[in-house]
């Protein structure tokens, strides 16, 4: 990565949102530390800590269940395992303006970058399912007043979300998406939209109407959404691509394989060239590093 003099003395809030007003970036979800840590190691410059796989992981439906406490415990747990920013699914904030202001500060005091936050109602679903309710246009652009009113940190960056393509129609997410921005959102993000062609229309709108702030999409799998590459985003102006369940799904069907045949054969044997070695392990825990060079990572540690 090519680094600028300041950049040693660059917050990961200031990082992120330089990153996503300079170039195209693919943003790959992060389920615990360890694959934050590999995510990092394959040299991508953001990771995403997606309410799904959160979810998930504590075995549970992406419904809305887990408290702010708990997703600031873990989001910070992932962001402080890296040096490079950490953006964090806030599903609809966790409640009114004040409870999106807390989520704020707690995020902001957990190391995390920026801060996603969606137009649902609080009984949300998952963003390609139907049956999703919107709350208005006015209860949203309060929480994104004061989500940004919140921030301690300036940079700190704030991702507004709209699932409102299923609901209301592609018209209706653009001009939610403008409220948003001029509420003070400093990056938008349309949820679940269905073609290359409507990601074109939806960046054209925006830009239509004045508004200059990054682009993110979602590239979720087996949604409504078209599997579409980093590159075909980057031509209909997105500048960033979240993969946000990519590497759990993944994970997880390798674990079934694996569970499956251990059960079979009584033996591990044949899986050994699918595993990470124990080297391979220390070596990205920095197992032989000192505690003192392992706790409290910054963006700073990215010269090192």
């Amino acid at each position: 990565m090519n680094m600028d003099k300041d950049s040693a003395t660059q917050t990961k809030a200031s990082r992120l949102r330089e990153l996503l007003a300079t170039r195209m970036l693919a943003i790959p979800g992060a389920f615990n530390a360890l694959v934050a840590m590999q995510v990092e190691r394959a040299d991508y410059e953001i990771v995403y800590v997606s309410g799904a796989a959160i979810s998930a992981c504590r075995g549970v439906p992406d419904i809305g269940l887990l408290t702010l406490s708990e997703m600031a415990g873990e989001a910070g747990r992932i962001a402080n395992a890296v040096s490079i920013p950490a953006i964090v699914d806030a599903d609809t904030g966790y409640g009114g303006p004040a409870d999106v202001a807390e989520a704020v500060k707690l995020f902001e005091a957990a190391g995390l970058a920026g801060m996603q936050i969606e137009d649902q109602e609080m009984t949300k679903k998952c963003g390609h399912l139907s049956g999703k309710q919107l709350v208005s246009v006015g209860k949203m652009t309060a929480k994104i007043k004061a989500a940004a009113y919140a921030k301690k940190d300036h940079d700190f960056v704030i991702v507004a979300r709209t699932d409102a393509r299923s609901v209301e129609g592609l018209e209706a997410a653009v001009q939610r998406a403008t409220a948003y921005a001029e509420a003070g959102a400093d990056a938008l993000f349309p949820e679940a939209l269905e073609s290359a062609e409507e990601f074109r229309i939806f960046a054209s709108e925006i830009k239509k109407a004045g508004v200059i702030v990054p682009l993110i999409a979602n590239m979720t799998e087996f949604g409504k959404t078209p599997l579409l590459s980093v590159a075909e985003f980057e031509r209909l102006g997105y500048r960033g691509v979240l993969f946000p369940v990519t590497a759990l799904r993944t994970a997880l069907r390798a674990i079934g394989g694996l569970l499956a045949e251990l059960k079979l054969f009584g033996s591990q044997r044949d899986w050994l060239h699918h595993m990470m070695t124990r080297q391979e392990l220390y070596d990205l825990l920095r197992y032989t590093d000192s505690p003192k060079h392992r706790e409290g990572r910054t963006y700073e540690h990215r010269n090192e």
